[in-house]
């Protein structure tokens, strides 16, 4: 192995070069040599300016402060068909695509940036589909930078060193106080601007200074979830005003995470990297139950004071009713959104409905057995279910007619609560009164029932996260529960306050988030 392949093979395995800066943290926080002080200045325009190495550990330390620009390459694709000659931008089937292993690896990525804690601002991307794809699996968000453009694509030598002049530029510009900024393009890209090359899903991390940049890093696409792997899962607690009793959550795609306050009669918004809150009055009467974040961006909430669907709008906080039609009194409880944009919600005095968001027309249908309509969630394929309490059953809602259709689940008077569907379609029921977490499989009709640990379980919430792990509430142990399907077990996270009571619990990639309606707080798990 030569030289070069020996340090390119440390950088692979996350081995990181860092400046002055960071030197500290390899010494004992002692101040460097006069031999590294006269080494030449860091900054660059291209080139990784000499520096020291040290462990992984003080970068991810490094990275949580924020100041850094990560460049990924797009992550795993599959080899055939390569780029069309010429590519169209707008139509995937002419672009090389990431393979199923890349977007697995993508996903990855970001659950293992979350869990290191991380903080991302802006993402901008190549516009392949290659790259788009990567950067809205791993982040959730992706803005289009045409200066990422692959460098194959370009017409001439001009236009191939004005995409490079512009990815130095990125690379030179400092990220939002807090936070890091992430770009995610080619190969050929970097190794043109910086002189740097790196693999599908691998990544090089720069500190912009004094208008140019410092190479710091490279990190193996795997290396991130080592990392976050080596980790501890992390229970945080963030208190909302008193008087709150949180009841549902609802992560927002900006960072910031939903909740209704149900005695206030307001919707609050809480952003973890502050603990800042923002409350937003429903109305007089207002008792808000369920929330979610609708296709459009809003927060859905299903409020029982004012018997109405309720819309506030992210931005402007601008709040539109959906009242119930009829007069009867539902006693809503949660929502879904259908493939079609159409909201189902569910209400325990017995009903369930929809609302139209284009029309804003509100249907409302009685439960084939009356009282008991709860959780209600959508499956990858657009089938609707609920769970019904009081009927100990859960029901198939026909998006078509609206009919709904009971199945049975084995053992009686179980109290079915919640229910969410996995990426396979299956749906995970909380019984209440049976103590025992539940799995009904469409597909072959089937059912399965595990009994949950402690002398007197009560799983209330439950939910399916992003790496098909499922979560309930216990009231009995107060606690959070994740059970995991391949092996069958069941592990507790006991929560911060008792009692905590957590009635609902929602996620996305690397995070788990419930309220505490007994305690006025949220609650987060992250590296699950």
């Amino acid at each position: 192995m030569t030289s070069s392949e020996a340090a390119r093979r440390a950088l692979s395995l996350a081995v990181l070069t860092v400046g002055c800066s960071l030197a500290a943290a390899c010494a004992g926080g002692e101040r460097a040599s006069r031999d590294t002080a006269e080494r030449p200045p860091e900054t660059t325009t291209g080139e990784a300016a000499p520096a020291e190495t040290v462990p992984v550990e003080p970068l991810v330390r490094a990275l949580r402060r924020g100041g850094y620009v990560i460049y990924f390459r797009h992550a795993a694709t599959d080899p055939s068909p390569d780029d069309a000659d010429p590519v169209a931008l707008s139509d995937c089937d002419t672009q090389r695509n990431l393979s199923a292993a890349g977007r697995t690896q993508a996903r990855s990525l970001g659950r293992a940036i979350v869990s290191l804690e991380i903080p991302i601002g802006r993402v901008l991307s190549s516009p392949f589909c290659r790259a788009l794809e990567t950067a809205r699996l791993a982040f959730e968000k992706a803005t289009r930078e045409p200066l990422l453009e692959n460098l194959e694509t370009a017409e001439g030598e001009a236009e191939r060193e004005a995409r490079i002049d512009g990815l130095r530029r990125l690379l030179s510009t400092p990220p939002a106080a807090g936070t890091n900024s992430v770009l995610v393009a080619h190969g050929f890209n970097i190794a043109g601007a910086a002189d740097v090359t790196i693999d599908e899903g691998e990544a090089a991390v720069f500190r912009p200074r004094d208008g140019g940049f410092t190479l710091v890093a490279t990190v193996a696409p795997g290396r991130w979830r080592e990392l976050a792997s080596d980790r501890r899962p992390v229970v945080r607690e963030y208190p909302v005003p008193r008087g709150s009793a949180p009841h549902d959550v609802a992560p927002a795609p900006d960072g910031t995470v939903w909740y209704t306050a149900q005695a206030a009669g307001e919707l609050g918004r809480l952003d973890p990297k502050t603990g800042d809150v923002q409350r937003v009055p429903l109305g007089e009467g207002s008792a808000p139950h369920g929330v979610i974040v609708g296709p459009d961006g809003a927060a859905w909430v299903t409020d029982g004071g004012l018997n109405a669907i309720v819309r506030v709008d992210a931005r402007t906080h601008a709040v539109r009713r959906f009242p119930l039609p009829g007069g009867e009194y539902a006693n809503l409880n949660t929502a879904a959104f259908d493939l079609r944009g159409i909201l189902w919600f569910t209400g325990q005095s017995g009903y369930y409905g929809r609302v139209d968001p284009e029309s804003g027309r509100v249907k409302v249908f009685g439960a084939p057995r009356g009282e008991g309509p709860y959780g209600i969630t959508t499956t990858p394929a657009g089938d609707v279910y609920y769970a019904s309490l009081a009927g100990s059953h859960i029901a198939r809602i026909d998006t078509e007619t609206g009919r709904a259709t009971v199945l049975e689940p084995p053992t009686e008077n179980q109290g079915a609560r919640r229910i969410w569907s996995d990426s396979r379609g299956r749906l995970w029921v909380s019984e209440w009164d049976a103590g025992r977490l539940a799995m009904y499989d469409p597909s072959s009709r089937s059912w399965r029932e595990w009994t949950l640990p402690g002398p007197n379980p009560q799983p209330y919430a439950v939910y399916v996260d992003d790496r098909e792990q499922v979560w309930l509430s216990d009231f009995g142990s107060n606690a959070l529960v994740r059970f995991q399907p391949d092996t069958e077990r069941f592990m507790r996270f006991p929560l911060p306050s008792d009692p905590g009571d957590v009635r609902q619990i929602l996620g996305r990639p690397g995070e788990v988030w419930a309220a505490e309606s007994a305690a006025d707080a949220l609650v987060v798990i992250r590296g699950a």
